[in-house]
Order: structure tokens, then sequence, then C-alpha cells
């Protein structure tokens, strides 16, 4: 006779009350993370999770539950087990196959619509596009644009374009490639990135989140500013005149970033501070 492969006398039913303390006790995983992995997993809200402490998962829910909490506690980033993250007040699907969104780069995205007018119908492109936060937002916050969004992986940009599904965002295209190579002559009105800057002796990448994250979106190399310096030299010859190159950079890579951007011709040189102080955004402007 068949038999289920988990029945509740071999798998007992787990409380949500239960689960959050197995998941805080047992793991040790923050309140939050336990609350949203419960969430995640029986689809109740925080606040059912809150008034409605007694009721049960069943036996399936208790295994995916205890299979994420596990993962969690071996550090695996939440954002990868939920497969979401909010960018910029907007859902964004995320896999290990991109980035995670960061409130740092949502300031790569205030300082382009800060020089992009409302109406702006130019076109844009987004580099190492990644899940595509930064170039859809930029698409939706101005949707009489082009944005042409650039990333060199294939699994990247399959991410992107479901996002861009997802938020039915029309005015973007996305392209497999490396930084600005085959554009030339476009005369965009902006450039935006988020390129690799970690150097790859850099201890932080075997710490956090960072060492599940796709590694070629984290470092370049040795060298860390390789592909910034890479897309300031070709930014020129694809820019219209007037035009922005706008990026993000390590937190004490911003004056270095200023002189590569000076002696490529950008003028109008600016760096902007992200929410600890640090200058994270650094861009400048093609003279007329």
């Amino acid at each position: 006779m068949a038999t289920s492969p988990a029945s509740s006398s071999s798998y007992p039913a787990l409380t949500y009350s239960d689960a959050l303390t197995l998941a805080s006790r047992g793991h040790a995983l923050a309140a939050v993370d336990a609350r949203l992995l419960l969430q995640h997993v029986t689809g109740a809200t925080i606040a059912q999770i809150v008034s409605y402490p007694g009721r049960q998962l069943g036996p399936i829910d208790r295994m995916r539950f205890e299979s994420l909490v596990a993962r969690r506690a071996a550090g695996e980033p939440i954002a990868y087990l939920l497969g979401e993250r909010e960018f910029y007040s907007r859902p964004f699907v995320v896999t290990p196959a991109v980035l995670i969104p960061r409130p740092e780069t949502e300031g790569l995205v205030d300082a382009a619509l800060a020089r992009l007018p409302v109406d702006c119908m130019a076109g844009l492109v987004d580099l190492g596009t990644g899940s595509g936060c930064v170039g859809i937002t930029l698409a939706l916050e101005r949707p009489q644009s082009r944005v042409l969004a650039i990333d060199a992986s294939v699994d990247a940009i399959g991410v992107a374009r479901r996002n861009a599904t997802a938020l039915q965002c029309a005015n973007i295209d996305f392209v497999i490639g490396d930084w600005l190579q085959g554009i030339d002559g476009h005369r965009l009105a902006m450039i935006v990135g988020n390129p690799p800057y970690i150097s790859a002796d850099d201890a932080h990448l075997g710490q956090g989140d960072l060492r599940f994250e796709p590694r070629a979106a984290l470092t370049p190399g040795d060298d860390a500013l390789s592909a910034v310096r890479e897309i300031i030299l070709q930014a020129p010859a694809a820019l219209a005149a007037g035009g922005w190159l706008i990026l993000e950079h390590g937190h004490e890579q911003g004056p270095i970033v200023r002189q590569l951007l000076a002696g490529s011709g950008f003028t109008d040189v600016f760096s902007d501070r992200d929410l600890a102080g640090h200058e994270r955004i650094t861009g400048g402007r093609l003279p007329d």
C-alpha cells in the first residue's frame, strides 16, 4: 500500500510560536529573519503570525521552514532564501546569479534621477544590470526614456527580464555584453553602473552575504578599479555632449574615481555619500 512521504505522526505539526522559538533559540536566528521565513513558507502576514501564535504548520510546511532556517543559520542570504528583495519600494526577484540589491545602490538611482528631466526621452544605459533593479527603476521613473541594460551574465539577464515583466516595464531592452563595447556612437544621455570594485584579496569577500553572491559581480581581480577604469575609458564614445556617467564604487574610492573622470575630460564631477556618510556614488558630465 502506498504511503505518504511524511505523515503527521512521524513529522508532527508545529505552531507559529514554536516555529519562531525553534529558529531563534535553536539556531540563533534574528527574530526578523525567523518571521520572514515563516511568512514565506505559510503565506501568513505578520499580523496573522502575532494574532494566531497557536496556528499550526502542516508537515510539509514544517519541513520547508526547518530547511530554510538551517540554510539561514549557515549564512545563506535571506534575500536568496526568499527569492526577493525590495529596491526603491518595488519587489525584485533575486537569485544567486545576481547581486542582492542594497540601499547604497538606491543612491545611484537618486543621483541619476536628479540629473534627468521628468519628461526625459533620451537613451540611458545601465551597466552590469544584474537583477535589473537600477535600469528598471530608471525606466519606470522616466517612462518616456529608453533604457538599455547590459550584463555579461546570461543568467543575470534572465533574472532582469523576469523583473521587467513582473513590474510591467516596457521601455527597457536587455543585452549580453562586455560593458560598453559595441554601442559606440549611440550618443546616450546617461550611463550608470554598479561595476565590481572589490579587490580579489579583500577579506570581506569571505564574510557575510558576499560569500554567496556571484564573485564576478563583486571583484574584477587584483586591481579593484579595473572595471571602473575601463568604463570611464569607453564612456565618451557612447555619450552625447553633456551626457552623464555615474558609477557606484567602494567607500574609499571616491577621490580616485573623481581623478579618473577628470582625467578623461569629464566636468561637473561630484560624489554623493551613502547613509553611513561614505562617498559611494561618483559621476561627471561630458562637456557640451
